[in-house]
């Protein structure tokens, strides 16, 4: 995978994290939506655990994102034919 692919999907993730945690996304999926972006028996949980497992995937995340930009090997898979 190449690193403009492996910066543009942590980008997008970040994004994604940054709307549920700041800008009102936890309250929009909290409930039955959740299980599309966090976990499947996150459809009991409340908003604040909602951001709390985004906290904790997007801190993972970040860990796995800078270990990939240093050895580019560890990335999830590579493209045969890299953007």
């Amino acid at each position: 995978m190449s690193t403009p692919l492996w910066i543009l999907i942590y980008l997008c993730f970040s994004l994604v994290c940054k709307w549920i945690l700041s800008w009102g996304g936890a309250s929009y999926i909290k409930g039955w939506k959740s299980i599309f972006f966090l976990d499947t028996e996150s459809s009991s949980w409340n908003e604040e655990q909602v951001k709390m497992m985004t906290l904790f995937l997007w801190i993972g995340f970040s860990i796995l994102f800078v270990i990939g930009l240093i050895y580019p090997e560890y990335r999830f898979y590579k493209l045969k034919n890299s953007l």
